[in-house]
């Protein structure tokens, strides 16, 4: 999640996961896959590196999983 901000100032929490594209102009409107969009006083290039942050954070904390742990075949 990355907060943002409305022209009004209001902060608004939105789930970066999310995010289908970015219109640039005097103010940004971010489209979600869900169809909402938001127009947003930040930049195209201040969203993109909120993204970055939150995704080598989340990646960053998730452990290595083992795909077939207790799957493994017994010697005989």
């Amino acid at each position: 999640m990355i907060t943002l901000h409305r022209l009004n100032g209001s902060a608004v929490v939105i789930n970066a996961e999310l995010i289908e594209s970015l219109e640039v102009g005097q103010q940004t409107v971010v489209a979600l896959a869900t169809g909402n969009r938001f127009l947003v006083c930040e930049s195209a290039d201040e969203i993109t590196q909120k993204v970055l942050e939150y995704r080598l954070k989340v990646n960053s904390q998730s452990k290595v999983v083992n795909p077939i742990q207790g799957f493994e075949r017994k010697q005989s």
